[in-house]
């Protein structure tokens, strides 16, 4: 309930050094003072003994501040507690909270959704913490730091706004049809279309910023013991597959996050490709070629050693091809290498820095620098501003006004839909569901 005050810690899990406990809603002021002891002054870090209710026993030494609203971060009065990092203390302090009447635990992403209830921030901004929250590499948070400042809020807001001039244009027409000065003036669908092409190149993206916010995820493909399970250990930099001399050993997929200069990769070590009888067995090619169809790129492993040369063009449309095990045999002597074919040995690391830049130059290309535009980054976005662009694109085609704003009511809608700007009661458990507690 919005009238509640909400109680949680804002900080990882412990143990650790420090932990930061959070409070919002109207009691926090009495119950800051009922632990600390004192009237804390506004924006001030202040060092505090907390104590239990009764005063008697000591929970613990640490520092306390006070964020009076509406200049805070939910809008509502906050308070947070620098306490130890340790269960009995995160414990304590929450329990003895919790005694006070109207103060219970917060759910997930609470204090971001009365963020956005008071108006601090739209749902754009708070998905964009949330990314932030999660962030694993420096281009994912470059992302998510630009999401949450509001940069994709203002485009969708100011395409927001070009569509709800269009259908102040069409409902005026319809609304004062008798009045010379607005029933004169013509209808102007070539705006409704200008805003449809922008929309319609904001998609085309080749989803960029939805890559960047998931991870590239790179397969790699190749036939059994030609060395696939030692380069995804190499790549990854731990024992993360099976090695052995046994071909088939790799049965599943394997999934290996690593961050690649800045760039999140998922990268999946699969079964080795070849016709076989075991039923197991084929599963794990099914699987691994399933992977590979939804992959961004398909890492090729062929083997030097001996005379296959593995070929897999109904997987991913984008592939690098790799031959292992040049220590054996060198590629020059290959027929099978081609111009840009790399070559690695994984058992002395021949190569590997190389095969590196390479996969980081196709990661670059296909996700792209964050700063260089902005991005969708959620599938969410992607179908709100769809709806937009096919209702903008419909106007065209309406055989009357009413018709025409229809479609304009529509847009509108689905744009505003993004950002909360309209009743999106039945996406904000979705958005806000994912959160952490403290947030």
């Amino acid at each position: 309930m919005a009238g509640d005050t909400i109680v949680a810690p804002a900080s990882g899990p412990p143990p650790s050094a420090i932990c930061i406990i959070r409070i919002s809603g109207p009691a926090t002021k009495a119950a800051l003072h009922r632990l600390c002891g004192k009237e804390l002054c506004p924006r001030r870090l202040t060092r505090v003994t907390l104590r239990e209710t009764d005063r008697t026993v000591p929970l613990d030494e640490g520092l306390a501040v006070f964020f009076p609203g509406p200049d805070s971060f939910t809008g509502e009065d906050v308070g947070e507690l620098h306490v130890h990092g340790s269960r009995a203390v995160i414990d304590g302090v929450i329990d003895e909270l919790c005694r006070l009447p109207d103060v219970r635990p917060a759910d997930p992403g609470e204090f971001s959704r009365r963020a956005f209830a008071n108006g601090k921030l739209d749902l754009v901004q708070a998905e964009g913490i949330a990314d932030l929250v999660a962030a694993e590499t420096r281009f994912q948070r470059i992302q998510a730091v630009r999401q949450v400042q509001g940069g994709l809020s203002e485009l969708y807001d100011s395409w927001r706004s070009r569509a709800i001039e269009c259908l102040a244009e069409t409902e005026a027409s319809l609304d004062f049809i008798d009045e010379a000065d607005v029933g004169s003036v013509p209808l102007q669908p070539g705006k409704a279309q200008s805003l449809a092409h922008d929309i319609t190149a904001h998609l085309d993206d080749d989803r960029r910023g939805e890559r960047l916010r998931e991870g590239f995820r790179v397969a790699v493909l190749g036939p059994p013991n030609s060395g696939k399970s030692s380069l995804v250990n190499l790549l990854a930099r731990r024992e993360a597959a099976i090695v052995s001399a046994t071909a088939g050993t790799t049965r599943d997929i394997i999934e290996v996050h690593m961050n690649l200069g800045g760039w999140p990769v998922t990268l999946a070590d699969t079964a080795g490709i070849r016709k076989s009888g075991d039923a197991i067995e084929r599963e794990g090619i099914r699987r691994a070629l399933n992977w590979a169809k939804q992959a961004d790129v398909m890492l090729v492993l062929g083997d030097l050693s001996t005379g296959e040369t593995p070929q897999f063009e109904d997987a991913a449309a984008q592939s690098v091809r790799v031959w292992n095990k040049s220590d054996l045999r060198s590629p020059m002597q290959d027929p099978r290498v081609q111009p840009g074919d790399l070559a690695i040995s994984c058992r002395t690391g021949s190569g590997i820095d190389g095969l590196l830049d390479a996969l980081e130059a196709v990661v670059a290309a296909g996700v792209g620098h964050p700063e260089e535009g902005l991005a969708l980054t959620r599938v969410r976005h992607r179908e709100a501003l769809k709806r937009a662009a096919d209702a903008l694109r419909n106007v065209q085609h309406s055989v009357s006004t009413e018709l025409a704003a229809e479609e304009l009511r529509a847009a509108v809608h689905a744009l505003g839909r993004i950002t909360g700007r309209v009743d999106v009661e039945d996406v904000l458990d979705r958005v806000f569901s994912n959160f952490c507690i403290g947030k």
